[in-house]
């Protein structure tokens, strides 16, 4: 992703960068769920709806009030606490990817977390904006007590000898910087499949599409659960009122939007909660149904 990292780094550096948000939690049961900021990233719209005509993504833009030539999605990780673990899903941007994230070292610490307290680290996918906060500044393993747990199918499809050939020019950097860590990653990863229970009341859910191996996790409690959905949808307005729109951050579009399709009917009918890496104002809330559509409604 060589000239896409550069359109990113152009798009941010000279920006403003939003406040933090930290600490926004909600219980489940006897579990604490809480996001906190990695910053944000800034993706041109051509890269995200290349396939969208420009009038129809104009139109609808408008209307919802979205700037037409560019998103900004926030990158919101989420930490799970339950009394035994603490559990963060992804780990943030680091320092190498581009200027406007990168900040959750920041975060933690204004929230009085030590990264050691870290047990796991549990990947919803291997993009930067996911992986490449695992190394610090001395390609250190920066959760140094941490377990790290990813996709079996993930895991085998960046460290694949032919990666560079299935991911395209736009992406090589991402597979580049993939690998650059999972190399340093291989003694402490623990792979997993869709349908496992990854650590005690997780359970890993097949949401393929945007990467081979992309998953998000269920959290239980009792009968209740909540979702931490990475980047099975990743705008809210984009992902729910057009969710069979294709997107440009998808490897496979198509498989993309089936797996939207499905998760958002899935959470509609379960009335689960949720937290996305890229909604707003920290990710948590829900799916509502509006009539041949789908709204994420925020909590608080």
């Amino acid at each position: 992703m060589l000239q896409t990292r550069r359109n990113f780094i152009a798009a941010t550096g000279a920006a403003v960068l939003a406040p933090l948000i930290g600490g926004k939690a909600r219980a489940l049961g006897s579990k604490t769920i809480r996001t906190f900021s990695d910053g944000h990233l800034t993706l041109p719209r051509s890269l995200v709806l290349p396939d969208i005509p420009d009038a129809a993504a104009d139109a609808f833009l408008t209307e919802h009030g979205q700037p037409t030539d560019r998103f900004e999605p926030e990158c919101n990780l989420t930490l799970l606490e339950n009394g035994e673990r603490t559990v963060l899903f992804d780990a943030g941007a680091g320092p190498n990817f581009v200027p406007s994230a990168g900040r959750l070292a920041e975060t933690l610490s204004n929230a009085g977390l030590d990264p050691a307290s870290i047990t796991d680290v549990v990947f919803t996918h291997a993009h930067p904006d996911h992986l490449w906060g695992i190394l610090d500044d001395f390609d250190e393993i920066t959760f140094p007590d941490a377990r790290l747990h990813m996709a079996r199918a993930e895991w085998d499809f960046w460290r694949a000898d032919d990666v560079l050939a299935k991911v395209g020019e736009a992406r090589q950097g991402f597979a580049v910087g993939a690998q650059n860590r999972m190399v340093l990653m291989e003694d402490r990863v623990e792979l997993f499949d869709p349908g496992a229970e990854v650590i005690p009341d997780v359970e890993a859910v097949d949401t393929a599409g945007h990467t081979p191996g992309h998953v998000s996790f269920a959290i239980h409690s009792g009968s209740d659960y909540l979702m931490v959905i990475g980047d099975a949808l990743t705008n809210h307005v984009v992902s729910f009122l057009k969710p069979d729109w294709p997107s440009g951050s998808d490897q496979d579009a198509e498989r993309g939007v089936a797996t939207r399709l499905s998760l958002l009917d899935r959470l509609v009918s379960d009335k689960a909660a949720i937290t996305g890496f890229h909604l707003p104002n920290g990710g948590q809330g829900r799916v509502e149904r509006d009539g041949k559509v789908f709204r994420f409604v925020q909590d608080g």
